[in-house]
């Protein structure tokens, strides 16, 4: 059946649609009420098959490249939501704008049933009676509990009650003791509005902190004053400065879009008890076109997700967009009481929207630029589908089959987002098998954390061709680049600024100058993947020995663990094998000594 046919022949259920280029490329996922209605919006018909002129030239440009359709029938347009919005994660079509945040943010709370309550950190609602909760902040909640704790007198750790005698904290001046002195209710009630009054007031808590880190330089205790300073710094880099006076204690999550034609800036600010506590922004690059409707459905399905937050507040918004009901209606579920989603046009509510439009714009005019020249070189000399923001690279270690390890980093917008930095563990021995288990695992979470612009593995061809297969087999069309060590004597050569690294790309190989700059741009992704898989190697092997040695001083052999370790792959594994498992492979004897041991 062709293009045209399949189109006349959908049928009139809410569902997902997917346009597929002549390559099975993945152009664009929608949704839809009527799959049939919404579909065939896109197209006239006579005399042949085209795209409907009115729609965005982003959209028209898309249609022109497809070939193909599929489509999922779901229960409803809720369904048909959540489905778009894990496809878009999962996939990464080419024609849809993609947010990577879906980070959940944490909220600080306190349990007031407590006789000695203490002050701690959640991201979702705690199954308890009496709580209030403080929150969200987008950076800086830990930062905000250590000093208030570090400033206060509460109970400092959640077990010091149970120990029912006096400790550190207590000599330090730091704690009241109520775990062995009779504290009052009302004396340590006063610990708690003090803090309740430092939570609420950044300026304040601020202030005592620049207070304590000055007494620490004179007391020539830089390294703690040093420690307040980044806290500072954390705490004051999670809020934006406002002027707007609410008389009332209105609570409100503003969301703004501010654009241009590369890159938009999403401002998320959440204002709490009449204040604006916390503010947080992703960039966005539009590869493709602006689009406000998926940038907004994406950001508040993606920031709610599906579970209640513990503070529901009306949510303010820059511009209206089309599926704003359906989204109303999916987060009204959530909530389980009607979700608010206003786009004020005057009034303090407006002007809280446009203060975060005038951060957003600040913002996108402060987006950096120093990076783009290497990545527009990159994305033309590989012939990449585009420009590289986001690459992750892989890189494997071991040791004669030992310690085997996998390590993924992140480069995005110009430096390493070590946050963003995974680790495994691997089962697998030989290179290939070790890569493609690595990659096996990075694909399996791309629901969760969605695919970057471009792939850098540590290999040559065969593991290139290895990672398409992978990427394709699963539905994704990422770029890959692969860079292998130039070869000296049968030995890797890796003299800096004299390395001939050879780079892979699906069509091509490239012998670059060692000063090439693209040259030397993969090469330093290359060789941080490196160091951290190095390192990862390192501290496992560090355990490994540790727990060889356990092994060892009871008597089971070195050549008796490389055996185990054959068979089962990890010390986990050796760990919790049965004693007739291990029996079969050792015997009886020694397999009593590792179940007593291990």
């Amino acid at each position: 059946m062709d293009l045209k046919q399949k189109i006349q022949n959908l049928p009139s259920s809410a569902g997902v649609y997917q346009y597929f280029d002549e390559n099975g490329r993945l152009l664009y996922v929608g949704k839809a009420k009527n799959l049939a209605h919404r579909v065939k919006s896109y197209w006239h018909f006579t005399p042949e098959l085209r795209p409907n002129k009115n729609l965005s030239v982003r959209i028209v440009k898309m249609l022109t490249q497809t070939t193909s359709l599929e489509y999922i029938v779901v229960n409803n347009e809720h369904d048909a939501l959540i489905l778009e919005n894990s496809l878009i994660k999962q996939l990464h079509p080419k024609y849809n704008i993609l947010l990577r945040d879906d980070k959940t943010y944490p909220y600080i709370y306190i349990d007031n049933s407590q006789e000695y309550p203490r002050f701690e950190i959640t991201r979702k609602i705690i199954d308890a009676k009496n709580i209030t909760y403080y929150g969200p902040y987008s950076v800086g909640a830990r930062n905000i509990l250590n000093a208030v704790y570090d400033i206060t007198k509460l109970v400092q750790k959640k077990g010091c009650l149970r120990s029912k005698k006096l400790c550190l904290y207590y000599q330090m001046g730091r704690c009241l003791g109520p775990c062995e002195l009779p504290v009052s209710k009302e004396r340590y009630q006063k610990e708690i509005d003090l803090a309740t009054k430092l939570i609420k007031n950044k300026k304040l808590l601020v202030q005592k902190l620049q207070e304590k880190m000055e007494y620490y330089a004179e007391e020539l205790r830089f390294e703690e004053a040093a420690k307040l300073r980044d806290s500072i710094e954390k705490i004051e880099r999670s809020q934006i400065q406002s002027d707007i006076d609410f008389a009332s204690k209105e609570n409100y999550d503003i969301f703004v879009v501010e654009h241009n034609d590369k890159q938009a800036v999403l401002i998320k600010t959440f204002m709490r008890s009449g204040k604006i506590i916390s503010s947080t922004h992703d960039t966005i690059h539009l590869l493709q076109g602006y689009d406000a409707n998926e940038i907004y459905t994406q950001a508040l399905v993606d920031f709610y997700k599906d579970q209640k937050p513990p503070i529901v507040a009306p949510i303010l918004i820059g511009e209206d967009f089309e599926d704003k009901k359906l989204v109303e209606d999916h987060l009204t579920h959530i909530f389980g009481k009607k979700a608010s989603i206003l786009t004020p046009q005057r009034g303090k509510k407006r002007d809280l929207v446009d203060l975060a439009k005038r951060n957003a714009k600040e913002l996108l005019n402060k987006s950096a630029t120093s990076n783009t020249d290497i990545l527009e070189d990159v994305y033309e000399l590989f012939g990449l589908e585009k420009t590289p923001h986001r690459v992750e690279i892989f890189d494997n270690s071991h040791l004669a089959g030992m310690a085997t390890v996998g390590a993924m980093v992140v480069y995005e917008d110009g430096k390493f987002s070590k946050n963003d930095y995974r680790l495994y563990h691997l089962d697998a021995k030989d290179e290939y098998a070790q890569m493609k288990e690595t990659l096996t695992r990075r694909i399996a979470s791309f629901e969760k954390n969605p695919p970057p612009d471009l792939w850098v593995l540590d290999g040559g061809a065969t593991l290139l061709k290895l990672a398409y297969d992978l990427a394709r087999s699963n539905g994704n069309h990422i770029d890959i680049i692969a860079i292998s060590k130039e070869k000296i004597d049968a030995k890797a050569h890796r003299a800096k600024g004299q390395a001939k690294d050879i780079i892979y790309t699906k069509d091509e190989m490239f012998r670059l100058n060692p000063s090439d700059k693209r040259l030397q741009w993969v090469q330093k992704l290359r060789d941080e993947a490196h160091r951290k898989a190095i390192s990862f190697h390192k501290k496992t092997k560090l355990k490994l020995d540790q727990k060889s040695k356990l092994l060892s001083l009871h008597g089971i052999s070195k050549p008796k663990i490389e055996k185990l370790l054959k068979h089962l792959g990890t010390f986990e594994n050796i760990k919790t094998a049965s004693l007739e498992e291990l029996s079969e492979i050792l015997n009886k004897k020694d397999a009593k000594t590792i179940k007593e041991h291990l």
